[in-house]
């Protein structure tokens, strides 16, 4: 998939000046699994190398004090190994084994004082810290998990105006799946960064949830930016993906004013694509400069790092021509087949004395196993039996069978469409168990397979990560009309003692009479209030003659409820004129059973049977007051509302069933009755819920309930309202009524604390009441903080605090309220050089303007917080974070 989006590949040296401590541009966490529960952490982080130097403050981090680990523990990691590289720019390893105690999810993190100055989307970067972190479930079962490999770094640079692109290039040596989604960067105690926003873009700024693409078109301002995003890994268990793990990514970005002259190289679209293991994939890369500037064409990717890798071989005239051709190797083998495709990234860079753009190209490429050979089907009974060739790969772990009724008539593409899709019709029925379980027989779970109908399977191998290889050839086989065939099932007289059914079925005519001898006999089978013949009784036995195909089933038996049935048939094994022993019989059949839910003013009918023909229209029938029956709908679904009813009155209803198998020498259409069903309509129907807001007033405390009204939109005979109050959110007490439906407000007054929820119910003419939903409403989170303070002993403004009761009343009102619901703070407060000058957990502050080191005088200036303030909640505690300046001024 092209890329038509560039990004700059060298830093170019800034004009802007940023203050000497700053340090941490850009980082991130992986591990590796070593054994049991030991994993290997490795932190790598972008410094930059000039804060290291002693005239910057030296700040450099030989070690890593407070790293969280998970389960509790923080440990220090010290530096495996750094270099530098251009642009100012330390790269840092800090790598360490840690054993966990026992399976679970673990977050792996650490917090940083410092990042770079001066960058563009974080809020006073300078004073904020750099945090990342990594997710790794431990003990995961069936395999231990590693976490996705960056193959591309987190620094990069691009231009105004310009799209800019960059991609991770993650590869995954478990080959999980992998996805993408955009997080704002953290900071103090890992959490996000306050104010943190996503850089500015002309037109669009994204990440793709697929590929990892981080797009930003465009760019509108010079300066360097953050950008943060996770790596998520899936895992499939059975049918359901389960996520296991996620890798922050924290990436810097610096944009440039470039030339309006220059353009990116561009790279010729290379289609995804898909190939069969064993077969050796070959593809052209070509890569151009619009510009006539050389180009240097390299490529990443998860396929050059396993253990037949692929191989790029770069062009020959790397770095000395305009336009140059690398060249895409793979043999692949049976163990690179993989249920996620490889992403396979190219990178095309132009050579320029002055800057250097580059352009992207991502290749997905998806290694699936080739088709199962040598399927045959062949009829037994009323089973098939299948067998074919074991796969060609002996990682397989087993087989999936397929079947549908008649031929599918399309094409499934392979290698590019594995398993057998959905739209084919056909459904899964069965799996083996290895690689040499080459046979199934199918016989539809016990119940036996339909006879006078094609049967089709289609066969594919499964591997150990639910990757399917490409489907079988579709072969298709019939069942012998050996056996009856059974038609109908319906329902003469709705009884709940004297009912009455009539069976039908087709007799057999492919018996072969030399082996299975004549006489035969009939035996029928009835299952009551049951739709799948789990507890059949002996109703009735029959000789078989010409037309001895029907069954009236007159037994004293109840057909207000469904009732299934079966016909077996007897030869004669001993040559006596005994029918003796059983041949096979049909499969079941069900009566066509009809329910009745009455509502107001209509009535839904809905039915249910199960039978081995295919039912592909109802035709509804309502009894009429002379006592007939008129046909009132027809449908190809199977429920039906007859509405505009009269609540109070009783309508009875009918279903008749039409369809049939499709096959010559059967009944054509089949049409069946279900049992006859009365039901009086009523308003049983509750009103829809009204839609309700609670606003809260902190200074007077109270809460005021507003909602609308239901006859409006979704309702018509609402009279009134209920409305509950729990303090505890969990006990619900009623605490008012209003008597009219326009009534529609409510002021909850005489509170201690506005803390609580609220439902409001509406109720109808015949007492329904509505359904609900319960908005809750919290204590008032109250704490401002002034941005000014006078600690000059004249006793007025001396100290920092919080807007409180001492505060005046006319700045309470205006914008300084005083705090409420406080548990207590976490109140840091730095000069401008970044250094701790106080600190406290005393929500009152009360902060006198001295070091709380040196014990004296803070000189005059503006000072930097960062308060964490935790407040009494309905649920428990609540965190909030604060941050911003105050002005220290002495003088009067």
């Amino acid at each position: 998939m092209k890329k038509i989006l560039f990004i700059l590949f060298i830093f170019i040296t800034s004009t802007v000046h940023f203050a000497s401590a700053s340090h941490n541009r850009a980082g991130e966490i992986t591990y590796r699994h070593i054994s049991g529960l030991t994993y290997e952490i490795t932190i790598t982080t972008y410094t930059k190398t000039s804060s290291a130097l002693p005239q910057n403050g030296s700040v450099d981090r030989p070690s890593l004090d407070s790293v969280h680990v998970g389960e509790g523990v923080v440990v220090a990691f010290a530096r495996d190994s750094s270099r530098d590289i251009p642009g100012d720019i330390r790269i840092n390893k800090y790598i360490q084994n840690h054993t966990y105690l026992g399976p679970g999810i673990d977050t792996i993190w650490f917090v940083d004082p410092n990042r770079n100055g001066n960058v563009i989307n974080v809020p006073n970067s300078f004073f904020t810290p750099f945090a990342i972190y990594t997710v790794l479930r431990v003990g995961l079962p069936g395999a231990a998990d590693n976490s996705p490999i960056l193959l591309n770094p987190p620094i990069d640079s691009g231009c105004v105006g310009i799209p800019f692109l960059h991609n991770p290039a993650a590869s995954d040596p478990d080959h999980d799946s992998l996805s993408y989604e955009l997080i704002f960067c953290r900071g103090e105690n890992n959490l996000p960064i306050p104010d943190y926003t996503y850089p500015f873009a002309t037109n669009s700024f994204t990440l793709n949830a697929v590929t990892g693409d981080l797009i930003w078109d465009s760019p509108d301002s010079a300066g360097e930016y953050n950008i943060a995003f996770l790596i998520i890994s899936w895992k499939k268990f059975g049918n359901t993906w389960v996520r296991i793990g996620e890798v922050e990514r924290d990436m810097q970005v610096r944009i440039i004013q470039c030339p309006l002259s220059f353009e990116p190289p561009q790279i010729l679209a290379v289609a995804d694509t898909c190939i069969l293991a064993g077969d050796t994939l070959t593809f052209n890369v070509t890569a151009f400069d619009p510009n006539h500037d050389f180009v240097t064409l390299s490529s990443v990717g998860s396929p050059y790092i396993i253990s037949n890798p692929a191989v790029f071989t770069p062009p020959a005239n790397n770095s000395l021509n305009d336009t140059v051709t690398g060249i895409f190797n793979w043999n692949t083998n049976c163990n690179n087949i993989a249920s996620q495709p490889y992403q396979v990234t190219f990178r095309a860079s132009d050579i320029n004395s002055t800057i250097s753009l580059v352009t992207y190209e991502s290749v997905l490429i998806t290694v699936i196993a080739p088709p199962i050979t040598g399927l045959t089907v062949d009829p037994n009974g009323n089973t098939m039996m299948l067998h074919w060739n074991p796969s060609a790969c002996s990682n397989v772990d087993h087989y999936n069978i397929y079947h549908r009724v008649g031929t599918y008539p399309g094409v499934i593409e392979c290698p590019c469409q594995t398993g057998v899709p959905s739209f084919t019709d056909y459904v899964l029925i069965g799996t083996t168990n290895n690689l040499n379980d080459t046979t199934f027989i199918d016989s539809n779970n016990g119940s036996g397979l339909a006879i006078g109908i094609s049967h089709c399977y289609m066969v594919t191998a499964v591997f150990d990560d639910g990757s399917e290889s490409c489907a079988s050839i579709q072969v298709c086989n019939q069942l012998k009309k050996d056996l009856p065939v059974i038609t109908n099932v319906t329902v003469v007289t709705t009884d709940a003692i004297a009912g009455t059914d009539t069976i039908v079925w087709s007799k057999a005519t492919e018996i072969d009479t030399n082996v299975f001898r004549r006489p035969y006999q009939y035996k029928v089978w009835r299952s009551d209030n049951d739709f799948f013949g789990t507890n059949f009784n002996l109703i009735a036995t029959m000789p078989v003659g010409e037309d001895d195909t029907i069954y009236f089933d007159n037994t004293g038996f109840n057909t207000t409820t469904k009732n299934s049935y079966k016909i077996e048939l007897y030869y004669d094994s001993n040559n006596d004129g005994t029918p003796d022993a059983l041949k096979g019989n049909t499969q079941t059949a069900s009566s066509v059973f009809l329910s009745l839910a009455p509502g107001d003013e209509r009535i839904t009918l809905s039915w249910e049977e199960h039978v081995p023909w295919t039912n592909f229209r109802y035709d509804i029938f309502k009894k009429n007051s002379g006592g007939g029956w008129d046909s009132i709908g027809t449908t190809t679904q199977q429920t039906f509302i007859d509405d505009s009813l009269i609540n109070g009155n009783q309508y009875c209803y009918y279903v008749r069933s039409i369809g049939g198998y499709g096959t010559p020498g059967i009944i054509d259409p089949i049409v069946n009755l279900s049992q006859r069903v009365c039901a009086i309509a009523n308003d049983n129907e509750p009103p829809c819920p009204p839609a309700f807001s609670v606003g809260s007033d902190c200074i007077e405390n109270l809460n005021y309930l507003s909602w609308n009204n239901p006859n409006n939109s979704c309702a018509d005979d609402v009279l009134k309202y209920y409305i509950y109050f729990a303090d505890d959110g969990i006990n619900f007490d009623l605490i008012d009524s209003t008597h009219f439906a326009n009534d529609t407000t409510f002021v909850h007054t005489g509170l201690s604390s506005l803390a609580g929820c609220y439902r409001v119910i509406a109720g109808d003419s015949t007492y329904n009441k509505s359904l609900y939903t319960t908005i809750c409403v919290d204590t008032c989170r109250q704490y401002v903080l002034p941005s000014i303070f006078t600690p000059n002993g004249d006793l007025d403004n001396d100290l920092f605090h919080p807007c409180d009761s001492t505060t005046a009343t006319e700045l309470q009102i205006k914008n300084c309220p005083p705090y409420k619901n406080v548990l207590d703070i976490d109140l840091k407060i730095y000069n401008r050089w970044g250094n701790l000058v106080f600190e406290t957990t005393d929500k009152d502050i009360n902060w006198d303007g001295k070091n709380k080191f040196s014990k004296g005088d803070c000189p005059d200036g503006v000072y930097y917080y960062t308060c964490i303030v935790n407040f009494i909640r309905l649920n428990g505690t609540e965190s909030k974070q604060l941050h911003g300046y105050v002005h220290l001024i002495r003088g009067k």
